[in-house]
């Protein structure tokens, strides 16, 4: 059994991390184009009643065990991990998950085509105005981005090595509904909420900075067309292919809120950023290779961020 190429019938879809901001996306993306969804994820969560679910910790699972639940795939997506300020955080969410699914993989009698999430932040800092190519050396810097790399870099390995069906899709930063409680957005739009609730003062310090933000639903898609496309052993950005000004994207949330503006009050201070102070993907492999571009606008899916945000408040 191999990947699914073309226009084919679509199989099963395994998503690792299908609880997440990421994961939930991917597999409705997945399930509208008629294939056999199974979310694993360590704890199951609402949003994945459709689609059948299997608990699981993929670090902790011997490889013979993920071997057999990977050979009932056509296609298997690791949109698990989260964020960390530590890399003993990173090594267990991110490095040991992937080794292990590679393992696993490895001795599958029938290999599915794996689809590999990464980051931007794995380029890391770059100078204002570079246009980040897939040929750009990554220098990351944090122990997220360090462990984002490490994983796409045993992607790719396993692919030459162990003849891996695999390819790996750099996202840039994600916007959009149901965002990681960790992300800039997602903490920006709590505080307005509890300012709207408590009638208080709304104190913001944005960032001189433009970063290249795509909708989460538009990442899905891309990783829904990289497990049909002949693109294995390929990097692949995914991105808006815009460099957005962060003051942007705090100014449609707040419109997005209603929030009054005589209730906010600019600082005139240092922000704390876990990437660097530019970012812009070049999307033209994507676009080539996987037939896909971005069609949400930002401030549409800033406005979708602000609803999904309101939903569980």
């Amino acid at each position: 059994m191999g990947p699914v190429n073309g226009e084919g019938a679509p199989g099963r879809v395994i998503v690792l991390g299908g609880s997440g901001s990421v994961g939930r996306q991917v597999c409705a993306a997945f399930a509208a184009r008629g294939w056999d969804v199974l979310a694993v994820a360590r704890h199951a969560a609402p949003h994945l009643e459709p689609y059948p679910f299997a608990a699981l910790d993929v670090t902790a699972t011997e490889p013979r065990r993920i071997a057999e639940l990977v050979s009932t795939a056509r296609a298997v997506v690791n949109a698990a991990g989260g964020w960390g300020d530590t890399t003993e955080e990173m090594t267990y969410s991110h490095i040991r998950l992937v080794d292990r699914l590679l393992e696993g993989l490895a001795q599958a009698p029938c290999r599915p085509r794996l689809v590999h999430v990464g980051s931007v932040h794995e380029y890391g800092p770059v100078p204002h105005g570079t246009l980040l190519t897939e040929d750009v050396e990554p220098a990351p810097v944090t122990p997220y981005a360090r462990a984002k790399l490490a994983t796409s870099q045993a992607v790719l390995t396993a692919v030459e090595r162990h003849g891996i069906d695999a390819v790996v899709l750099r996202a840039a930063n994600m916007s959009g509904p149901y965002p990681p409680q960790e992300s800039f957005l997602a903490a920006l739009a709590g505080r307005i909420r509890r300012a709207l609730e408590t009638g208080e003062t709304l104190e913001l310090s944005v960032a001189d900075a433009r970063r290249d933000f795509v909708d989460v639903r538009d990442v899905a898609e891309a990783i829904e067309r990289a497990a049909r496309a002949p693109v294995g052993g390929q990097v692949i950005n995914v991105g808006l292919g815009e460099a957005l000004p962060i003051g942007c994207l705090v100014e449609w949330l707040i419109e997005a809120a209603g929030f009054p503006q005589d209730r906010i009050k600019h600082l005139d201070q240092e922000v704390r950023s876990k990437g660097g102070d530019w970012t812009l993907m070049d999307i033209r492999r994507a676009r080539e290779r996987l037939g896909w571009r971005p069609r949400t606008a930002p401030r549409a899916s800033i406005r979708d961020l602000w609803r999904s945000s309101t939903e569980t408040a």
